[in-house]
């Protein structure tokens, strides 16, 4: 019997599988929202790449969606190499990012990002500096604790496959990465977040890269699970206006914290693919105070670090 070829880890590679899971990601939504489906717009970066940015809109229950792919290269800013404290200029970097704003207030706001990175070393005979980063994280407009046992329990088999204290790890990370520190609250109940995975005598570099697509193919599974847990249940207006209001704290965390948003900012990338990521409305009501006793009291005293959902 003749050994199947071993496939080599390449940037091509994984850019290519990042598309798949992309077409995946897309197909399946649409199948969840049951009456939109995206519109696909290809861009170019002025100095190298370009991606393929796919929105959905007032769809029956994604009222704003994006799951956009990046593959871009070219010359690092200078405030990019400062802020990696790096020399390297050429740099490529590819990933797939999505956030869904539902219409529902009672429908999480999902957010995930798979991405891979890597820099010329600038020196003769040195390898490139490459890493993976990602995350899945969910911001429910109100907190409902079997959907985030559900959530983070789906996350934890992911990490549990990796191996080791993944899940406990990246969990504190995620927990510390999506803080509004202004607010002195989280952005939702966390997720997993991790960054600069590289291969270590634990893991292999197609560990990372298996680990990072599981992630990516977690997301549809378990976001269908919560949006036909949710998306059927009556609202009022005053859940709507809740919904809102935590929409306004999603756009601060990305506008001011996000280093997604600030890296594309930094790297010419392409305004409105970046900025996808904000709702279509969202409302910033002076001093909101939520009544004593109720849901809304109740999702905020949940926005905290540290909760163990597992």
């Amino acid at each position: 019997m003749v050994a199947a070829e071993k496939v080599i880890m390449t940037k091509e590679l994984i850019a290519e599988q990042y598309q798949q899971i992309q077409d995946e990601i897309c197909a399946g939504l649409e199948q969840l929202d049951g009456k939109e489906h995206f519109v696909e717009e290809l861009w170019q970066r002025d100095g190298g790449g370009g991606g393929r940015s796919r929105v959905i809109q007032n769809g029956a229950i994604f009222e704003k969606g994006g799951v956009n792919f990046s593959r871009v290269e070219g010359q690092l800013p200078e405030t990019i190499k400062n802020a990696l404290k790096v020399e390297q200029q050429d740099f490529f970097a590819t990933g797939v990012s999505i956030v869904i704003h539902p219409n529902h207030p009672l429908v999480p706001i999902i957010h995930m990002n798979i991405r891979y990175f890597e820099m010329e070393s600038g020196k003769a005979g040195k390898p490139a500096m490459k890493w993976f980063g990602g995350g899945i994280d969910l911001t429910p407009h109100y907190v409902f604790e079997d959907d985030a046992r559900f959530f983070h329990s789906k996350l934890k088999a992911v990490c549990d496959d990796f191996g080791g204290d993944a899940y406990h790890r990246f969990k504190v990370w995620a927990d510390d990465y999506f803080y509004i520190k202004h607010r002195h609250e989280t952005r939702g109940i966390g997720g997993i977040f991790y960054d600069r995975l590289t291969a270590t005598d634990e893991h292999s570099w197609d560990d990372i890269f298996t680990f990072s697509k599981a992630v990516g193919r977690s997301f549809l599974p378990i976001y269908t699970e919560l949006v036909n847990r949710n998306r059927n249940k009556p609202f009022t207006e005053a859940q709507q206006e809740w919904q809102y209001q935590r929409r306004s704290r999603y756009a601060e965390f990305n506008l001011v914290y996000d280093a997604g948003t600030k890296f594309g900012l930094e790297t010419n990338g392409r305004i409105e693919s970046i900025l996808m990521s904000l709702p279509p409305q969202a409302r910033w009501l002076y001093n909101y105070q939520a009544a004593p006793g109720s849901e809304e009291e109740k999702t905020l005293g949940l926005l905290k670090k540290g909760i163990n959902w597992v």
